[in-house]
């Protein structure tokens, strides 16, 4: 990583069977393949010179591996040249290869009608630095500002690092794939896309701000899908015995992307960015360690047409956890309204409030958790 700190990542990973490792640009994904698999062979896609090779000639590939190699064969950003699946797919066959395939664009794959190594390779997506990865290094403070991308949070400058970032990969992304004619337009939509962090996404409202049409704004928010780069939670509805808010709930995947994007002036607070940002941070703790520690569980949240709501439902085969997140340090009763709502519907729940409070306490069915120590054991509370 020229010079910068590595942290030691906890996805783990198959060690026989060739697999994909999908996740947005910048989360670590070549750092942490270089840094475990130093004796493979690498095609860097993003390399101008290997990827016209590769790109006006996929069966070269072949030419490119030494007879007799066993060791592990890595294509990075296999998205730029997606027919290479049949490629790999074929000397995976043949010659019995292991590949490993990066990639920041799964479904552009998907809608290429390339079959994704028909099961021969299994699925995994890096994330961005979690707290249990930074450990002793980790600070609610300084996360809330930078995010956890891995050159965000070592860098001397990360608003600098995050603007760039942005820029870069919007260019490298968007503009050079052709994913849509207008960057000017998508910029706009980027910024007012910011303002529904954590909300129940309104498209309507969203069309009107960018001035667009719908299904523009439809189209840039399946291009946001499409490069990882945002998540749409659905709404826990299961037995459901009230009527619920439908609409889905919107985050860009990180922290530091988040803050850069939304547009800012001399007359916005501080604490009106701490909020999604702070639900935001633990979102994705929520999606990292539930990947990582493979939990399984699938993420919702859940809202009323009365106005309950809980902020992030889990749901899976270790059964149902249900997290408030509030940044105040002291809490009423009203606080916990959404989740006791919730408790009733679902008794088997475990309920959980996320404050900024300085010790754990417990609240009937509600277990109340110091923010700081609740996103460093994640997995503790989930399991």
């Amino acid at each position: 990583m020229s010079g910068e700190k590595y942290y030691k990542r906890i996805i783990q990973t198959t060690k026989s069977n060739s697999f994909f490792l999908f996740g947005p640009r910048g989360t670590g994904k070549t750092s942490w393949l270089k840094k475990n698999f130093k004796d493979a062979l690498y095609f860097d896609l993003l390399d101008s010179a290997t990827y016209r090779k590769l790109l006006a000639n996929p069966e070269s590939l072949s030419k490119l591996i030494p007879n007799g190699f066993n060791n592990w064969i890595i294509i990075d950003e296999i998205q730029r040249i997606p027919e290479l699946l049949n490629e790999a797919h074929r000397l995976i066959e043949n010659k019995k290869y292991k590949f490993i395939l990066t990639g920041s664009n799964a479904r552009k794959l998907r809608k290429k009608g390339i079959n994704l190594l028909a099961g021969r390779a299994y699925t995994y997506e890096m994330h961005p630095l979690s707290a249990a990865e930074l450990k002793k290094d980790f600070s609610l403070k300084k996360s809330l500002k930078t995010g956890h991308l891995p050159k965000a949070y070592t860098a001397d400058d990360p608003k600098k690092f995050l603007s760039s970032y942005i820029k870069t990969y919007l260019r490298e992304e968007v503009a050079e794939e052709g994913l849509t004619r207008n960057l000017g337009d998508f910029y706009r939509f980027l910024e007012v896309a910011s303002f529904s962090q954590g909300e129940a996404l309104n498209i309507a409202e969203v069309t009107r701000e960018a001035e667009l049409k719908r299904d523009t704004a439809e189209s840039y928010f399946n291009i946001l899908d499409d490069l990882l780069i945002a998540a749409r939670i659905p709404v826990f509805g299961k037995r459901s015995k009230r009527v619920l808010l439908k609409r889905n709930k919107f985050y860009f995947f990180d922290v530091g992307v988040f803050r850069e994007l939304r547009p800012t002036g001399p007359l916005d607070s501080e604490s009106e960015l701490d909020g999604p940002a702070l639900e935001t941070l633990v979102l994705q703790e929520l999606r990292a360690i539930n990947e990582y520690n493979k939990l399984n569980y699938k993420i919702y949240y859940w809202r009323t047409k009365t106005g309950l709501e809980v902020d992030f439902a889990l749901y899976g085969e270790n059964g149902l956890v249900a997290i408030e997140v509030k940044r105040k340090k002291s809490f009423s009763k009203k606080d916990f309204r959404g989740l006791r709502a919730f408790k009733k519907d679902y008794p088997e729940a475990k309920c959980y409030m996320f404050c900024n409070t300085q010790y754990t306490e417990y609240h009937g069915d509600v277990t109340v958790i110091p923010i700081t120590e609740a996103i460093k054991n994640i997995a503790k509370i989930l399991k």
